[in-house]
């Protein structure tokens, strides 16, 4: 059985996606589960807080659809939905091409005119 907890109704979507990412926690919750499902308690093992903590931060990324619950019994398993974070991906493409340009500027920059270095001896 698929649990999804959380009401979402009129809320966007990268507003709870970037909700979600903000808390350092979620991100390393989401790089443990990048690895592959996994159980809670298995997920929050490595934390210096309560399952309950943990188990509210997992609520977080269900809510942002980054993470989906499997229930068997009493065993809660965890995986990534890895095409959410494809959303992010889309909305940050227009500033990829906008931080590529300024880099290649940067370099085009330095290499004509290479900083001088101080207090080097050969």
């Amino acid at each position: 059985m698929t649990h999804s907890r959380g009401r979402t109704a009129g809320v966007d979507p990268l507003d709870l996606l970037f909700h979600a990412l903000s808390d350092p926690t979620r991100r390393q919750l989401l790089s443990r589960l990048a690895l592959g499902p996994a159980r809670v308690t298995d997920l929050a093992r490595p934390f210096r807080m309560s399952l309950p903590a943990v188990s509210k931060h997992l609520k977080v990324l269900e809510r942002a659809h980054l993470v989906s619950r499997t229930i068997r019994g009493r065993v809660h398993r965890l995986a990534i939905e890895g095409t959410t974070l494809e959303q992010v991906e889309v909305w940050l493409d227009p500033f990829r091409a906008y931080w590529e340009d300024r880099l290649g500027s940067l370099r085009r920059d330095l290499e004509e005119h290479p900083p001088r270095r101080r207090g080097l001896r050969c």
